[in-house]
Parts: C-alpha cells; structure tokens; sequence
C-alpha cells in the first residue's frame, strides 16, 4: 500500500475536510458549511460531524465481516446519528453533512486464477461533489463524480430554499449526515485498474476540471509526478489569477493518491 495525501484549509475558521486510509481502504470527506443565519437545528458543528463519521466508517471499514460499501456507509451514518444524543433535531434538511469518496481494494477470486499485479480491482463509493479519480487497465484515466447537485431544477443560481428542499430527497441530492438512507444513494461500483493506483479529492481540488478547464489525465499526471501539495497549489494559483464563477474563492482542498498493489485473495 502507498498513501500520500494533502489538506490545506480555505477561507472558513478551521478544515472541515477529513481524509484517513486503512492497509485496503481510503476515504475523503468534506463538510458541508451552512450559510450565515441558517438554523441547522444541531448543537454540534460541521467540524464535529466529520470527526465522528470519519471515526465510524474507520471502524466499519476495518471491520472483520467485509460488507458491502453502502451498508458500510449505513452503518457509519447510524453511529454518527446515535452520537448526536437526543439534544438534536435531525430532521433538520440543514443538519450538518457531508460528501463522501471512498474506495476499498477489491478481493481476488482465486478459483479463476486470481489476478495479475497489474490488475487490481477497486470498488469505490461517491456521495455529493467529491471525486473519485483511477488508472484503467489500458493506461486512460476515469473519473467518477455524483454530480446531482448540479442538475437541480431550473439551473444556478440556485435558491437556499431550493437546495434546502433537494437536499437528501427524491430527486435532489444526497449527503451523509442523519439520513441513513442516503448511503443507498449513493454512486458505487467496482473498476479493474493498473496497479490498483486511484486518487481522491473534495471539490476544492476537483475545480481543476469543473471551473478552470483542465482534464482528469493532467490532474492525474500532476498527482502521479509531483503529490498532493502541488495539486493543491495548482488549485490556488487558478484562484487567484480566474477567479472562482460560484462559492468560496478558496474552499478547503484534499487530494490523497494511491495504491493498493495486489489484491486480496478469497480462498476458492
């Protein structure tokens, strides 16, 4: 396993993006900041509900019984929402939240021969607008990314009473917070990979793409070369010679890249 990640705080008091990685899993988080005056119905803040989810889907992840990663999310949502006590009113749409990108090293099958070093399969979940960034087998670079936030009804700008109502509902998007149904939300799948190498970032590094033009294969070959830090200095620089088009003009940014080598094998 090879892990390298970085995190650098934007314009808010404190980072409220998490990152941790396990010896066959990795996971970013970013908390959701309410606007100014938004009643979110919870005494905690949004630095709080990333430390406890990041700490649950920790121990679900290093579990012994290997669920699948929506039960996995579930579960975390669960203790995450037992953790609040009963001083919290979590039907609030605007409780504290979170995105979520997650991968897990998939298991080798060796009644049919396994797999070579260089075919390593991943499985990945993505909730809300973080990424989930991988090398195919060919040598091309895929991208997976829960986009719903940007397709809500009648384009941006969009309304705080819009997104209040979307937010976690049918035909909106969905975030990890207090609705455990919202892991079953959630993007997932399994990918064959070279090398089982990925990469995972917020949206405060996925603006490469979605606000300043530039192509997963560069974000890749940026992460691949120079690390995390240089991605987010690159995102930085973009900042401040563009210009952000909506949010933050610095939001809080995490990369982490990685790899996984050969996979597990699952006795035949």
């Amino acid at each position: 396993m090879r892990i390298e990640y970085a995190s650098e705080q934007g314009q808010g008091a404190a980072n409220e993006d998490r990152v941790a990685a396990g010896m066959d899993w990795a996971f970013v988080l970013d908390g959701a900041t309410a606007a100014p005056g938004v009643d979110s119905g919870c005494r905690h803040g949004v630095g709080w509900l990333v430390d406890r989810l990041a700490s649950a889907l920790a121990a679900e992840l290093g579990a012994e019984r290997r669920a699948p990663l929506t039960d996995v999310l579930a579960a975390a949502i669960e203790r995450t929402r037992a953790a609040h006590g009963g001083d919290c009113d979590l039907e609030n749409p605007d409780s504290p939240s979170s995105t979520v990108a997650l991968v897990r090293r998939g298991e080798a099958d060796t009644r049919s021969g396994g797999f070579s070093p260089t075919d390593v399969r991943l499985e990945y979940l993505v909730l809300a607008d973080s990424a989930v960034i991988f090398e195919t087998e060919d040598g091309g670079v895929a991208a997976v990314s829960d986009d719903r936030l940007d397709h809500l009804p009648g384009g941006r700008p969009y309304t705080r009473e819009l997104v209040r109502a979307s937010r976690n509902a049918r035909g909106g998007f969905w975030v990890a917070g207090a609705r455990v149904e919202a892991a079953s939300e959630a993007v997932t799948g399994t990918v064959a990979t070279a090398g089982g190498r990925f990469a995972l970032m917020t949206d405060g590094c996925t603006r490469l793409v979605e606000y300043y033009g530039h192509s997963w294969e560069q974000v890749w070959l940026c992460l691949r070369k120079e690390g995390p830090h240089a991605l987010i200095s690159w995102v930085r620089n973009e900042e401040r010679r563009h210009g952000v088009p909506r949010g933050k003009r610095h939001d809080d940014a995490t990369a982490l890249v990685g790899g996984f080598g050969a996979p597990r094998a699952r006795p035949g």
